[in-house]
């Protein structure tokens, strides 16, 4: 061993240190990953020759176990000692909807100290957006059931307050999940406090119903990243198959941001996007429409 090696206050060198290190002296919080996993498809349509409106959707587990049981999560689980966050993440997700290889982005870190009843836990959230008809989603054995919930997020009430140097900005949000048999509903308030360049927003949940744990303030964040992300980004072409129209894109589009767009100012933005194809739609009811494909040289950080 060199004497130069760099030693710490008590005169130790980096490989002494570790060998003497003993992992007992701080407490472990445990560490999961929760995965928001959305889709958007059509809604039933019984005038074929009206084209479908879309709707949002969110996957959802019911739980089969205290604590929550009986209540509705994001897919998750724990993080195993010898794997990432990721890896985690794809496992958990196969394992409990028997969901496999997509793209899927790291969201967020949620931290407060009474999240979880059972014990100290650290959740990393994940988001993907998929294309449903791909996917063949079924429930694992420790999971009741696995079902798509079509998901809506909306201010509810809106108040802002000047004080020195800044302003408390608070707004509630109305967050409401549905399908054929379950409706689950949370109020999610978030306060933005600005005191010169110092910012801090915080989340806390009003009011929750057949949503699990602190999974309603997740949603609403992963609803409101989602709606930032679509505008700069070419996230929402993961919803899409390979051919589309560009109607159906800006409907997925509209949505996702819960507003309608103008037609010719859609276009314009989004046309360095796509690509367009000699193919047309041959849906009976429907004039044909140009198809379109998604342009994988794009690059947003070029414009």
């Amino acid at each position: 061993m060199s004497d130069k090696a760099l030693r710490n206050k008590q005169g130790l060198t980096e490989e002494e240190f570790l060998s003497k290190y003993d992992a007992s002296a701080y407490e472990r919080p445990s560490v999961t990953v929760d995965m928001l996993v959305f889709t958007v498809t059509d809604e039933e349509n019984k005038n074929y020759r009206k084209l479908p409106e879309k709707v949002l959707r969110l996957l959802m587990i019911k739980r089969g176990d205290h604590p929550c049981i009986g209540q509705w999560a994001l897919p998750g689980g724990f993080v195993q000692m010898d794997e990432s966050l990721e890896e985690a993440a794809l496992r958990e997700l196969k394992e409990e909807t028997n969901i496999d290889n997509i793209y899927m982005e790291q969201l967020y870190t949620w931290g407060d100290v009474d999240r979880d009843p059972r014990t100290r836990i650290i959740s990393t959230s994940f988001m993907s957006l998929v294309d449903s008809r791909t996917l063949n989603v079924k429930a694992s054995d420790d999971a009741d059931d696995a079902k798509w919930f079509t998901v809506s997020c909306k201010l509810y009430q809106e108040q802002k307050t000047v004080i020195d140097r800044g302003y408390i900005l608070q707004r509630m949000y109305r967050l409401n999940l549905s399908n054929e048999e379950d409706n689950l509903s949370a109020m999610v308030k978030i306060t933005k406090t600005v005191e010169g360049r110092v910012t801090r927003v915080q989340r806390e949940i009003v009011e929750s119903n057949g949503i699990a744990f602190d999974h309603a303030k997740i949603i609403e964040y992963g609803i409101e990243r989602l709606r930032n992300k679509i505008m700069y980004t070419d996230i929402a072409f993961n919803l899409m198959p390979e051919l589309f129209t560009l109607t159906e894109l800006q409907k997925v589009y509209e949505i996702i941001l819960d507003k309608k767009l103008l037609k010719a100012n859609f276009r314009r933005k989004i046309a360095p996007m796509v690509i367009e194809t000699d193919e047309y739609t041959k849906d009976a009811g429907h004039r044909p429409s140009k198809l379109f494909k998604f342009n994988s040289g794009w690059d947003y950080g070029s414009e």
